[in-house]
């Protein structure tokens, strides 16, 4: 295991654009088993070449800045897939919108119409629960 630090000294290593780099390999790899395309085992091999090249690049800063990059234009789709998991598992409240400025809101089950007041415009609506 000494001989895997020493080649990887200086280098930049694995990060989250690695992983979806590799993540994207197999789906292609898979993809391509299926389809049997030369695209596609294109795509693989690409997507593979530029995981290892990140991996053993020794320029630092330009790999953070494309990962940087790469976590900021999934951070949508991160915080949606965060939201709807907390809903999924959250058995005890029910979520709405505000009418008036879109705002989610929170609220207990089971008490029936209940009056909510959004805390980020003051507007009252009625809501069942």
């Amino acid at each position: 295991m000494n001989w895997m630090r020493r080649i990887m000294y200086g280098r930049y290593g694995v990060d989250q654009l690695s992983f979806a780099l590799m993540g994207g390999y197999l789906v292609a790899y898979l993809l391509s088993l299926v389809f049997r395309g030369w695209l596609l085992r294109l795509v693989c091999t690409l997507c593979l070449v530029l995981a290892f090249y990140r991996m053993f690049s020794r320029q630092i800063e330009r790999r953070r800045a494309e990962n940087d990059k790469f976590l900021e234009a999934i951070r949508p789709l991160v915080r949606w897939y965060n939201v709807r998991k907390c809903r999924r598992n959250d058995r005890d409240h029910c979520y709405f919108k505000c009418p008036n400025c879109g705002q989610q809101l929170r609220a207990p089950k089971g008490k029936g119409k209940i009056s909510v007041t959004c805390r980020s415009c003051g507007a009252s609506f009625e809501e069942k629960t």
